[in-house]
């Protein structure tokens, strides 16, 4: 973990746990509640059950729904196996003898999962009791009777189910105060719309009572939170069904803020020397086999429409129209390195069931830049986005960052030299930096390496926002290039990067990060004005027009309501300046100013009011 400007010990988050011991914890929970519900419910089909950034999930097949009255149920035959401190078995198995055991235990879902095991693999299935009947007595034996009692173990007395691992080796190591059950959702088979519909249970886990209680806080906390609920009750955007799921529309107020997000990014990248650009929507889907986009995410495009019997795409992504514009015209080395961003609009398919809020929508607006540079200037111009990138997300708020080196993966393309010269750029610019960073080893794009930022909110969330990757394989796609010193043709270094990664989702990490009680300088209305009748409306008028004219965001509160009511409706919507205006204002040319944050302070001149906001929004504060 970085926290900006002054470096913080490394720490994955707020709550703080052994990662290697939590994910065993976990996985094994994961089987724990797969074993109480065939317990319980023997109708039950398992499928599959992995951990989480948070716990653990099961998805099941049965017919009829899981009530909050069976998780309860559910929780407590968990309880009971952990009590009964059985032992979990690791054990590898032949292709053929397990598919026989498969077969015979009607759990369709399992052979499926048999199958797409590649024939190279080991195969392994973990035990939770022993199918040596003797070994699982020897595990209870030492119970008290009230605890052996509950123990519902299925007629062949233990449970099975294939894993790769790892897990604890005794039920009993998981702490049964450090776990819960949270909730029932619905998911389909393989995440395949067209396959079963399965119930999946999310349960959490963690080592200590006190961790569980910090996350659960954490959860009540994040849900007062929640973009999507803030966003309607702040009038910021709505997702219109009628325009198809996962389309976001801004409405006055939340594109008030974009508008601030998209002037200040434009003026921070001015500064940083970047040069602005404006590509289409659309081309020729012939770019997107070019670029490899076609192959590699296909399933992540709109099908392609016909253009006078050529087949055009909506933009996947920005990348490709950079590379045109810079192929546009041959480039001497002198000219390098080049600086271009994009706040570019693409399109994505995803699946409905996918789909939340602005955190994962179809189409959204990212902050793109591209830099095509020497390969002596990549050190220097990562160094130059990662300042950039610091100066942006401290000045909407986020000190505390998560930093991660990925690193050449298995398959890749280019040459051991260019990785490693990209590599060792990316390293000597962190170090430069000094900034505390996790390696990923083979986590990188099969392109180039790569840096990926998560930023930390109020309440000690990571958020992906910031990346940073180094390409070989578009210059070369496109065979793009720059006439060298000695002139010869050589192809530049491509370095793609965002920051905020994308509007919407940026926009949902704000809204949840302030709960949606934003600092001055982002509030899409910094002053409400409240006349206390009729009278004061020219006055009112008229110190609306002087603020707005000074830059200021001023609405004056229309409505016939009583001063008390408007007040309250101001404090409801957030809005961080009250100034009411009565016959005492009007008469002394001044303001009663009542500040979210702090309640009345009292009268001010219009120019001392001026003074305190500008101040307020120059240093990006709550006034």
């Amino acid at each position: 973990m970085v926290t900006s400007p002054v470096q913080s010990q490394p720490a994955k988050s707020h709550i703080q746990t052994d990662s290697q011991g939590l994910q065993r914890t976990r996985h094994t929970c994961a089987h724990i509640l797969a074993m109480a519900v065939q317990t319980l419910f023997r109708e039950t089909k398992v499928t599959i059950g992995p951990t989480t950034d948070n716990g653990f999930y099961y998805d099941f097949d049965r017919k009829q729904a899981f009530t909050p009255e069976d998780l309860s149920k559910i929780e407590a035959e968990m309880r009971r196996i952990i009590q009964a401190n059985l032992p979990v078995i690791r054990e590898v198995v032949e292709r053929e003898q397990i598919r026989a055991e498969i077969a015979q235990s009607g759990e369709p879902y399992k052979l499926e999962i048999l199958d797409s095991i590649p024939e190279c693999e080991t195969i392994t299935r973990y035990f939770i009791g022993s199918p040596d009947a003797g070994k699982l007595s020897d595990a209870i034996v030492n119970l008290e009777p009230s605890l052996i009692e509950p123990i519902a173990l299925p007629p062949n007395k233990y449970w099975w189910d294939l894993c790769a691992g790892p897990h604890l080796n005794f039920t009993s190591e998981i702490n049964p105060d450090a776990f819960a059950l949270e909730s029932v959702a619905g998911a389909y088979w393989r995440g395949d719309e067209t396959k079963q519909q399965l119930q999946r249970i999310y349960g959490t886990a963690w080592e200590t009572a006190e961790q569980l209680q910090a996350y659960l806080q954490q959860k009540a906390e994040a849900k007062l939170r929640d973009h999507r609920k803030l966003g309607q009750e702040l009038k910021l955007f709505s997702i219109q069904e009628d325009a198809g799921g996962g389309l976001v529309f801004w409405h006055p107020h939340g594109a008030a803020i974009r508008y601030v997000i998209e002037d200040y990014w434009r003026k921070a990248h001015l500064d940083a020397d970047y040069q602005l650009l404006y590509t289409p929507h659309v081309a020729n889907l012939d770019l997107w086999k070019t670029s490899g986009h076609f192959d590699f995410y296909k399933e992540s495009m709109f099908d392609s429409m016909e253009v006078e019997e050529q087949a055009y795409q909506i933009k996947p992504m920005n990348c490709p129209f950079h590379v045109l514009t810079y192929k546009h015209e041959l480039h001497s080395y002198r000219e390098l390195p080049l600086r271009w961003a994009e706040l570019g609009t693409v399109y994505r398919y995803e699946r409905s069931g996918a789909l939340h809020g602005l955190m994962r929508v179809r189409g959204f607006t990212q902050d793109d830049a591209h830099i095509f540079c020497l390969p002596d200037q990549i050190t220097a111009e990562i160094l130059g986005v990662l300042n950039l990138t610091e100066r942006i997300l401290s000045d909407f708020g986020f000190k505390n960052y998560e930093v991660n080196l990925s690193t050449r993966p298995a398959k890749s393309v280019g040459t051991d030299e260019v990785w490693d010269l990209a590599t060792a750029a990316l390293i000597e610019a962190l170090d430069a930096k000094g900034w505390d960073y996790v390696t990923d080893e083979g986590g990188g794009a099969f392109y180039g390496p790569k840096i990926d930022i998560k930023i930390q909110d109020a309440i000690g969330r990571l958020w992906q926002c910031s990346t940073i990757q180094v390409d070989f394989n578009l210059p070369e796609r496109f065979d793009m290039q720059y006439v060298a010193a000695d002139g010869s043709r050589q192809r530049p270094i491509m370095i793609h990067r965002a920051i905020f990664g994308s509007l919407e989702r940026f926009f949902g990490i704000l809204i949840e990060n302030y709960a949606g009680d934003f600092p001055l300088w982002l509030a899409p209305i910094q002053v409400r004005l409240l006349p206390v009748t009729e009278d004061q409306r020219e006055y009112a008028e008229s110190v609306m027009n002087t603020l707005r004219k000074a830059g200021f965001r001023v609405e004056i509160d229309r409505s016939r309501d009583r001063l008390g009511k408007q007040i309250r409706n101001a404090e409801i919507e957030k809005i961080p300046v009250v100034a009411v205006l009565g016959k005492k204002e009007v008469a002394e040319q001044t303001l009663s100013v009542r500040i979210r944050k702090q309640g009345d302070i009292g009268a001010l001149t219009m120019a001392d009011l001026q003074n305190r906001l500008q101040l307020a929004i120059e240093g990006k504060v709550t006034i």
